[in-house]
């Protein structure tokens, strides 16, 4: 047998495209999957917007709850075994999902996935911090995030045909496929990640590895949750959870309820954000490893919030487009230029830990987004008062990223 470290290509690139495959299941199956469901999930089970906006709540709390230990799991026993046990609870929720027939048991399997989703998705992207020196994190974690553009590219015009083929019943159907595939990931994941290039006797992709807080010894977990710029960065964060998954889980009812697009419509716009999105990361972690993260992340929550102020102010064809474009462009940056920067703030060894102590901030963003976006929608009889609200949010995100340090 080969040794991975032995081989002319370097083993780093099968992590990261391993890698980009969990956070495909972990993200874009486990959590934007719920979006094209939605719709016809909400109508099965009689859910008004409110409880549609709980579901989705439920999902991001159990996220939320696995962010931090799974990060420090992660740190401590090595992410190849957190991350495919993790995508393995996913599948499993998943699949049990479609078994649903009242609110709590939806609300149940889809906290249950979160949970799952929490403890894949932070590791796998804290893993790409060990396999890549500090100037290509930012290009390695925007190749990572691509794995949520590539399911949005999927399923957008794949679950409409779904739905029409298995009609009522197209929904459980859905999640049983999303369920089966998150399974085969977990597995390919055992099978080939690694902890780190020094379990192979390899360096990281771009340069030798960087000291940090951890290495030489214990691990430092002071440098984690006392770190008053790890707590700044969590702050910023914020910002991001909790104005995107209002633009995301209501993507696909706002043109079906309030814009008179068809099902086949509106998952073709979802498929043209997912190939806008397909590059987003690696183009913004590359421009944060030139400009910053600072300067990245500012420039990135200003288009963001332009493109959720247009989908309420100009309902038309062309306004929904353009905010789908630019969304799509910017969409998962945030996320990879958080991975990159909690790798250089404390090194490869706790960049888990780090990443998932900031996540508990992202997290708190979208476990409130969705249910505050659901009661304005109930309150109001649209959802355009929800998506101002989250271009104000990411506002004051791009506010705080200015008052970062260099």
């Amino acid at each position: 047998m080969r040794v991975p470290g032995k081989s002319r290509v370097h083993y780093g690139w099968v992590i990261l495209a391993v890698g980009t495959l969990v956070v495909f299941g972990a993200l874009g199956l486990a959590r934007f999957g719920y979006t094209v469901v939605l719709p016809e999930m909400q109508r099965d089970l009689g859910l008004d917007n409110t409880r549609a906006g709980a579901l989705a709540t439920a999902n991001l709390l159990g996220y939320l709850a696995l962010s931090v230990t799974g990060g420090a799991l992660a740190a401590r026993f090595g992410p190849r075994i957190v991350i495919s046990i993790g995508l393995s609870v996913a599948g499993l929720a998943m699949c049990l999902t479609a078994s649903a027939h009242s609110f709590y048991a939806a609300a149940f399997w889809r906290a249950l996935t979160g949970i799952g989703s929490g403890a894949s998705n932070v590791p796998v992207m804290a893993l790409l911090s060990a396999w890549f020196a500090p100037r290509r994190r930012g290009f390695a974690a925007g190749i990572g995030v691509a794995g949520s553009s590539l399911a949005l590219i999927l399923v957008g015009p794949t679950v409409p045909k779904i739905l029409a083929a298995y009609g009522p019943n197209g929904w459980r159907v859905t999640w049983c496929v999303f369920g089966a595939t998150a399974f085969a990931l977990a597995a390919l994941a055992f099978l080939t990640l690694r902890n780190r290039p020094s379990d192979i006797g390899a360096a990281p992709i771009g340069g030798p590895a960087d000291e940090s807080p951890a290495q030489g010894g214990a691990l430092r977990w002071s440098a984690v949750y006392r770190s008053g710029t790890v707590w700044h960065v969590g702050a910023v964060y914020i910002a991001f959870g909790f104005s995107y998954i209002i633009y995301m889980t209501f993507f696909k009812k706002h043109l079906l309820a309030e814009a008179g697009y068809s099902q086949q419509a509106a998952g073709n716009l979802f498929m043209l954000m997912g190939w806008f999105s397909l590059f987003c990361g690696l183009i913004w972690g590359s421009v944060s490893d030139t400009i910053g993260r600072r300067g990245a992340l500012i420039i990135v929550y200003l288009i963001q919030a332009a493109a959720f102020t247009l989908f309420a102010a100009w309902p038309t064809p062309a306004g929904f487009t353009l905010s789908a474009v630019l969304f799509g462009l910017t969409a998962w940056s945030i996320p990879a230029i958080m991975a990159a920067l909690s790798g250089d703030l404390l090194g490869p060894r706790l960049a888990p830990a780090g990443l998932g102590f900031v996540t508990l901030f992202f997290g708190v963003g979208q476990a409130l987004g969705p249910s505050v976006a659901g009661a304005i929608a109930d309150k109001t009889g649209s959802l355009a008062g929800a998506f101002y609200l989250a271009a104000a949010i990411a506002l004051a995100g791009a506010a705080g990223a200015a008052m970062l340090r260099k």
